[in-house]
């Protein structure tokens, strides 16, 4: 079916209104694109005011034509457009415009002063010269209430307009919400199938098919280049579907039969309170008045191929549905059963959360699983699983697209880059800010591939491109990159860029948590191979829990602390410290049982006196280094100044190695090199926006800040930043002119009353400086929640506060620390590795936002995968009710 495109010209009159409605009951098919078109007529002015007045009137046009797109986004999966143009009032605008889109159909709203009527005078051919159908909708004056409007022959032929080339539909007191169509009549009805209602009398009966359920409207119909229509006044009929009231129709001729109310209403619910009928395929809603055949219609348009395979849909693109119930006939026994196509849909939702790409799907024997469970279920084609998950990927980024505007605080992000297996290079792109309530937010913008040759250019080119996307480039405080040159010459291009637009302050700066596994990694080098050789038994204890279980009763004997398995194996730090510990914790457990199953680890798993002394040194060395990696995998929310100061720490430990005498010379060595590594990140961690964070923590302040940044030049900046960009912008009447009782005296101030007050005023702002006041007070205990502690000082530093807001949103790490130190950061690879480039921003992003809590939607309809769980769950519980019914019949 091909997709046509039905151009609506919007008007500010009623009829325009009634006109689309009337064309999205009646003429939208699925895949079909409604055009909005309004034309404004040019002013003949000056020309100054004819720009200004072309402007308004350009404004207002797209008003009115947002508030005609409000009535198509009352039916869901409508394409729409919008077209406002300046034009005449004679028609010409409006058939170039629609010979250029190129429409099937053109409705209008005809009224006195339509357009259509000055057309026709001077064209012959009006549907000639629009190059397409032409359907002009006529309402009639409203019956009086209570009455029925009875129309003769003779008035019949009063209302025709015979003499234009353009189908004219005339609509009397039609009630939408009730779903009441009107039906295309004309001289020549007999071709099309259709029913003619005048004045309540059917003309002519519907074709029906003997095996099918659909019937023919105007939607199905081939294209007329011509045809001389009829006026004809459609009374309001009362038809009371399900209610024992009988119609009010003024006619001899039968009733439609009761058939048809059968054939559709199994595909619809009734409401609780049985006033309504809801879709059981998409939860569209009618009046219980609504006609059977305008249910049909529904099903026919919306959801065909509903007829062909019992009570579920087969149609090519999946409708976001959340319950579909078949009826039984009432002799049956009643069992709940789901619409087989909801499985596709909890599948969707088991690929995106388990970041399998969608040809997992595809394999032979997964989809034989399913037949044999139940031989009428159909997967989707990998293809179909791909477009949705674009389609949802769209959905819901348009969702975070739309949050974000709302966001009134500085946003900070942080960047992530790998290589998949394809060998090609992404970069993901992360958010971080905190709202009025004092909660820290994260979400990932994007997930986007750096093209050839993945350098600082190709970085930032990408990087710039997902801001302005997302309309946040004039809000970014902060990147944290990876440490790689490549991020760090794009975030220098960034910064460049916006201070060049002066767009605010920006800065950079390294990952705290790739610097201090760099440092790590140099503290454990000379040990890699004895952390192998016990990486290896750690495995084998994993892997049999006889040999686990016989461990856990060595140590217990020999009081040499207590074991939980499986043990973290991982060849990251957390992993890595794993082996340090169990060695310098239990070995005389460890050495007794690879004795005891010397056949299945080996003999040479046991480690020798000179090893287990180098694993003992190394232990005590970097048992503070453990600490402080668990201190910031665990905190809350781990800010810039306890970072800094974790790292101080660091650095410290590094320099009591150096000088120690008891160290042996190749850890002295190795703590060299970490020193260096330590040294490069204070340097370019240095500098006044890390110093404001630093001192914005409540927990740090000045006293714990290290010294590296103790600076009283940064100090002085800090208090010029605050001043500049808190004082005025955000709390413009704290430095007004004049204060309450200046405007009390009605500004009959003396001169010398003015300075006075001015000295006054400054005097109270130098002792109640926020910033000085707050640094002059000691700091908060290590384990204050730093958050918390800002939502209750607030009101005790209003502008600061402001200030804190935005800065401590900057991270310290560009990634979760987890990821990096703990075995968590091995299955994201795992993940990221084996996902194919196609699936790869759709997959990841969208899972990213699911298990941040968002809701998965599908063309911004929401799926309710709990419905469907429900639904499943139930028709388990009534399959396996009647199984053992069936058994003990037996």
């Amino acid at each position: 079916m091909d997709e046509r495109k039905i151009v609506v010209v919007v008007e500010e009159v009623e009829v325009a209104r009634t006109a689309l409605q009337w064309a999205l009951h009646n003429l939208l098919r699925y895949g079909d694109t409604i055009t909005l078109l309004h034309v404004f007529s040019s002013s003949s002015s000056s020309r100054s005011k004819s720009k200004k007045k072309n402007r308004l009137l350009r404004l207002k046009g797209f008003q009115l034509a947002l508030s005609f797109q409000d009535i198509c986004n009352t039916f869901s999966n409508t394409k729409v457009e919008i077209v406002v143009s300046e034009g005449d009032q004679e028609g010409r605008k409006i058939s170039a415009i629609v010979r250029e889109i190129g429409a099937s159909v053109l409705v209008v709203g005809l009224h006195d002063h339509s357009f259509l009527y000055k057309l026709a005078m001077v064209h012959n051919d009006v549907a000639s010269s629009l190059s397409c159908r032409v359907l002009a909708i006529k309402q009639s004056p409203s019956s009086p209430s209570g009455t029925k409007t009875k129309t003769s022959a003779a008035g019949l032929a009063l209302n025709s307009s015979t003499n234009m080339d353009f189908s004219q539909i005339e609509i009397a007191g039609l009630q939408w919400g009730s779903d009441m169509f009107c039906l295309l009549c004309s001289s020549s009805l007999d071709t099309f199938g259709m029913a003619a209602i005048v004045g309540g009398k059917t003309t002519t009966q519907m074709e029906w098919g003997v095996n099918n359920n659909t019937f023919k409207t105007f939607k199905d119909m081939e294209p007329k280049s011509m045809m001389d229509m009829a006026v004809i006044p459609i009374d309001q009929v009362d038809i009371g579907l399900g209610s024992s009231e009988k119609p009010n129709v003024v006619s001899s001729v039968k009733p439609r039969k009761k058939t048809m109310t059968s054939v559709y209403l199994k595909f619809f619910e009734t409401a609780p309170d049985g006033k309504s009928r809801r879709c059981k395929f998409c939860g569209q809603s009618y009046s219980i008045a609504t006609a059977t055949g305008n249910l049909g219609r529904h099903l026919s348009n919306r959801h065909p191929g509903y007829d062909k395979s019992g009570d579920t849909v087969t149609n090519s693109t999946p409708q976001p549905v959340a319950v579909t119930v078949a009826k039984k006939p009432q002799s049956q026994a009643k069992t709940s059963q789901v619409d087989y196509d909801h499985l596709n849909w909890l599948l969707v939702k088991w690929l995106i959360v388990a970041a399998l790409p969608p040809s997992t799907l595809e394999e032979r024997w997964l989809a034989n699983s399913y037949k044999f469970l139940n031989p009428l279920i159909q997967l989707w084609p990998g293809d179909k699983y791909k477009a949705v998950f674009h389609e949802v990927f769209r959905s819901m980024q348009e969702d975070i697209r739309a949050s974000l505007v709302h966001v009134s605080s500085r946003i900070s992000i942080t960047l992530d880059f790998w290589t998949s297996y394809e060998q090609i290079y992404y970069m993901s792109v992360t958010c971080q800010w905190i709202d009025e309530n004092w909660s820290f937010q994260k979400v990932l913008l994007d997930i986007c591939y750096v093209p050839y040759p993945c350098g600082g250019a190709e970085i930032y080119h990408s990087l710039v491109k997902i801001l302005k996307m997302y309309n946040i480039e004039n809000r970014v405080l902060s990147c944290t990159h990876d440490n790689s040159q490549s991020a760090i010459h794009a975030c220098h291009s960034l910064k460049e860029d916006l201070d060049t637009q002066k767009l605010g302050s920006f800065c950079y700066i390294p990952c705290a948590a790739r610097s201090l596994n760099l440092i790590i990694e140099d503290g454990l080098r000379t040990m890699k191979p004895i952390i192998s050789k016990i990486r290896e038994f750690v495995l084998g204890l994993n892997a049999s829990p006889e040999i686990s279980e016989d461990f856990i009763q060595l140590a217990a004997a020999c009081q040499e602390g207590s074991w939980k398995f499986p043990l973290d194996a991982s060849a990251r730090w957390s992993g890595n410290y794993q082996m340090l510990d169990i060695v310098k914790k239990a070995s005389k457990s460890m050495d007794a049982v690879i004795r005891k199953y010397e056949e299945t680890l080996g003999s040479r798993m046991l480690l020798s006196s000179a090893e287990k002394n180098a694993i003992s040194v190394v232990h005590e060395y970097l048992e503070p280094f453990y600490k402080t990696t668990n201190n910031i995998c665990t905190n809350k929310v781990p800010t810039i100044g306890l970072v800094l100061f974790f790292m101080d720490h660091i650095s410290e430990m590094i320099a009591a190695c150096r000088e120690a005498r008891h160290y042996p010379d190749w850890l002295k060595n190795a703590a060299e090199d970490m020193a260096k590594k330590a040294r490069s990140y204070n340097n370019q961690v240095c500098n006044i926006f890390t110093y404001m964070t630093a001192i914005l923590d409540p927990r740090i302040k000045g006293e714990l800040i290290p010294e590296n940044l103790s600076n009283e030049n940064f100090l002085e900046e800090a208090r010029s930043h605050f001043i500049r960009n808190y004082s005025t912008s955000h709390f413009p009447s704290m430095t007004s002119g004049y204060g309450t009782q200046d405007i009390e005296d009605g500004g009959s101030v003396s001169f010398a009353e003015e300075i006075a007050r001015k000295k006054r005023r400054a005097s109270m702002s130098s002792a109640t400086d926020e910033l000085t006041q707050y640094l002059s007070e000691s700091p908060a205990p290590i384990p204050t929640d730093v958050l918390d502690w800002w939502k209750v000082n607030s009101t005790r530093y209003p502008r600061l506060s402001m200030m804190a807001r935005d800065f401590l949103a900057m991270q310290p790490t560009s990634l979760v620390p987890e990821e990096i130190f703990c075995g968590k950061g091995d299955e994201i690879d795992k993940q990221r590795l084996c996902v194919p480039h196609d699936s790869t921003q759709a997959l990841l992003c969208v899972r990213s936002w699911i298990l941040a809590g968002m809701k998965l939607k599908f063309k911004s309809t929401e799926i309710d995968y709990e419905r469907l769980m429900e639904l499943a769950t139930a028709a388990a519980t009534d399959n396996s009710r009647l199984a053992q019914i069936g058994n003990k019949s037996k």
